[in-house]
C-alpha cells in the first residue's frame, strides 16, 4: 500500500519528528487532545476542506470521498478531495498547499504514518487537522510508540472491534468445516508498520482463539496491503507448509485476503479448504458475483462512504461550532456473505 520514502523524505521527517517532539506543549494541542490548531476560532464565513486521501482510485476510498462530497453540499462546504496516491512527498506538498490557499480544515488518511508529525507541523500554522482511518502521531514516526494524547484525533473504524468481527466469523467457518485444529493454519496478512492492521490482525486473533479455544498455528506474512504482494507472499508461505490441509486467511483489508486466498487456490487448495474473511467486501463480492465456489467466506463490510460523511460532519462540527473533536470517532460495520452481500449497499471494485 505504501512506497519507501526516499532517504531525503526520511531525513526530514525525522527532524521533523525531533523538533515536534521538542516542543509539543505548544505544537498543536488544544482541548486536551493532539492535532488540533492552536488559537484557532470558529469560522464565520464559508468552510473551506481539505480531504486528502491515500490510494484514491481504491473503491473504499472513492466511496469515501463521494460520502465527504455528498455531506460537504448538505452543510455548504468548499470540499476539495486530492488523491496522493502512495506518494509522502504528495501528503507533505499538498498539506502545504492548503494552508497556502487558506483552508480551515484537512482531513488526510496518510499514505505512510511516518509522514505524521511534518503534517502535523504544517496544519498547526492554519488549519485544523483529522485524521481519517489511519492513525498519525504529533511527536513520532510510529503510532504505536506514541501515547495517546499525542495522536491527532481520528475518523474512522475500530480496529479492535472490526478484528474481533473477523475472527469471530472465521471461527464460526472452522468449526462448521470440523477440521482438525493440527490440519489447519492460518495466514494472517497485513503492512506491518500500520498501527490500525496490527490492530485488526491482532483481535481477529484473539477472538478465534476465544471462540474456539484451538490451537491453530499462525503464519504473519508481511505485505504492502497490496493483492499482488499478498498473492505473492502467501505462495512463498504456502511452499514451506505443505503439510497443511486447511487454511484460514485473515489481513489488514479485503486485499490482502483476496490476494492469499488466490494463491492458495493456484496452489491447489479448492475452495472446500479454505476459508478466507475479507475486511472491506469489494473485493470479496466479485467472487461472490461469479457463482462460482470460492475460499472468500464472508467479509467485514466497512462503509467509506458513511467514513467521508462523518469526517467532514466532524471536521464543521469543529470550525463552526468550536466542538473538540473526539480521540477517535467510529462508523458501523457489517459482515457479508453470498447470501446478504447485494442487499447490504456494498459496491464491488
Amino acid at each position: 500500500m505504501h512506497r519507501r520514502r526516499s532517504r531525503h523524505g526520511a531525513a526530514m521527517v525525522a527532524a521533523l519528528a525531533l523538533a515536534v517532539g521538542l516542543t509539543a506543549c505548544s505544537s498543536g494541542k488544544e482541548d486536551g487532545k493532539a492535532g488540533t490548531t492552536s488559537g484557532t476560532a470558529p469560522v464565520s464565513g464559508n468552510v473551506k476542506i481539505a480531504y486528502l486521501q491515500k490510494q484514491g482510485d481504491q473503491q473504499y476510498f472513492i466511496d469515501e470521498a463521494d460520502g465527504a462530497k455528498a455531506k460537504a453540499k448538505e452543510l455548504g462546504v468548499d470540499l476539495k478531495v486530492v488523491n496522493l496516491g502512495n506518494d509522502t512527498n504528495k501528503a507533505v506538498s499538498e498539506v502545504q498547499a492548503a494552508l497556502a490557499q487558506k483552508y480551515n480544515g484537512v482531513v488526510i488518511v496518510v499514505p505512510d504514518p511516518a509522514v505524521g508529525p511534518q503534517v502535523v507541523e504544517i496544519a498547526k500554522n492554519g488549519a485544523a487537522l483529522l485524521a481519517s482511518d489511519d492513525q498519525i502521531c504529533v511527536n513520532g514516526a510510529d503510532p504505536t510508540k506514541c501515547s495517546a494524547d499525542q495522536l491527532v484525533p481520528r475518523v474512522g473504524f475500530s480496529g479492535a472491534q472490526m478484528g474481533t468481527q473477523v475472527g469471530d466469523r472465521a471461527a464460526e467457518e472452522f468449526r462448521k468445516a470440523g477440521w482438525a485444529p493440527q490440519d489447519t493454519a492460518i495466514i494472517a496478512a497485513w503492512k506491518q508498520d500500520v498501527t490500525v492492521c496490527s490492530d485488526r490482525v491482532n483481535a481477529a486473533h484473539e477472538a478465534f482463539k476465544r471462540a474456539t479455544g484451538a490451537d491453530v498455528k499462525v503464519l504473519k506474512v508481511g505485505t504492502d496491503n497490496t493483492p499482488p504482494d499478498a498473492q505473492n507472499k502467501t505462495a512463498a508461505t504456502m511452499s514451506g507448509n505443505r503439510s497443511v490441509k486447511h487454511w484460514i486467511v485473515w489481513g489488514c483489508n479485503d486485499e490482502n485476503v483476496s490476494g492469499a486466498v488466490t494463491a492458495l487456490q493456484n496452489g491447489g487448495y479448492g475452495a472446500a479448504d479454505v476459508v478466507g474473511v475479507g475486511l472491506g467486501g469489494y473485493l470479496a463480492c466479485k467472487d461472490w458475483g461469479s457463482g462460482k465456489p470460492s475460499g472468500m467466506k464472508a467479509a467485514l463490510f466497512i462503509n467509506g462512504y458513511e467514513v467521508g460523511g462523518l469526517a467532514v460532519q466532524t471536521m464543521v462540527d469543529r470550525l463552526k461550532n468550536g466542538k473538540p473533536f473526539a480521540p477517535e470517532a467510529f462508523a458501523t460495520t457489517k459482515m457479508v456473505d453470498p447470501s446478504n452481500w447485494q442487499q447490504s449497499g456494498l459496491k464491488c471494485s
